[in-house]
């Protein structure tokens, strides 16, 4: 099997066959074609290049030379459809991948409604909203569960099966965690100003617990349920979300 090298070679030598036939394509005409197919946003047949080119112009054999020029460069003059364009050279196209790393804020609600789960788990979405005081939109769930941070422990059993929710061992990656033993308490969240320092009497910060067995109250999720998890509807009210 011929390798990429020796193909370049075949190909170039078929180029400078090609520009060799055909009569030679003045320097302006050159620029002119150039100019035009670097500008153009989608790749252009002979004919649309035709129009725009001098009257008596072969752009058939302007185009062979052309792409000859380009042959060794790192944008190279090809024809893709019967259309032609400039593409960065196949060798080279390495040089254009590039890795980015995405950072998304979360929302204040998605931010309460972790904090929630995290504290509270394992936690119904009618619970979350109880102890926001507000409905929660399912919008918002989905977004922490696309994170990977929380995840369906299972279902309460109670009339509808609502899903409870707890975090994951990436929430505990996430956050530098070696337990959920580990988030703030309520002296902490004080002293950190996240809370306010005259609290209600009797208010008092949950301890999380990270055992992964199902509650009394809950039982196991359905075959199938895990794989659905960020599109599962869990809508157990109505009213205003947030």
């Amino acid at each position: 099997m011929a390798s990429l090298a020796e193909k370049r070679i075949v190909e170039l030598e078929q180029v400078v066959e090609l520009t060799v036939e055909q009569p030679q394509a003045r320097p302006e005409e050159l620029r002119l074609l150039e100019a035009l197919l670097f500008a153009s946003a989608e790749p252009l047949d002979q004919a649309a290049l035709a129009k725009r080119m001098p009257d008596g112009v072969d752009i058939k054999a302007a185009l062979a030379q052309l792409q000859a020029d380009y042959a060794c460069r790192g944008v190279n003059l090809v024809r893709v459809a019967n259309k032609w364009t400039f593409r960065t050279a196949g060798d080279l196209a390495w040089l254009m991948t590039r890795e980015t790393t995405e950072t998304r804020r979360l929302s204040r609600a998605a931010i309460e409604m972790l904090a929630i789960i995290a504290y509270h788990q394992p936690v119904t979405r009618a619970e979350i909203e109880e102890i926001r005081g507000v409905i929660t939109s399912k919008g918002t769930l989905d977004v922490l569960l696309e994170t990977g941070w929380v995840r369906p422990r299972g279902r309460r059993k109670s009339p509808g099966r609502p899903l409870t929710f707890g975090t994951t061992e990436a929430f505990l990656s996430q956050f530098s965690l070696e337990a959920l033993g580990d988030l703030p308490g309520l002296e902490e969240l004080k002293g950190t100003g996240l809370l306010d320092s005259r609290l209600p009497t009797g208010f008092s910060v949950p301890t999380p617990s990270d055992d992964p067995m199902l509650r009394e109250d809950e039982e196991p999720l359905e075959i199938g349920e895990l794989a659905l998890a960020p599109q599962v509807d869990v809508d157990e009210g109505g009213g205003n979300a947030a």
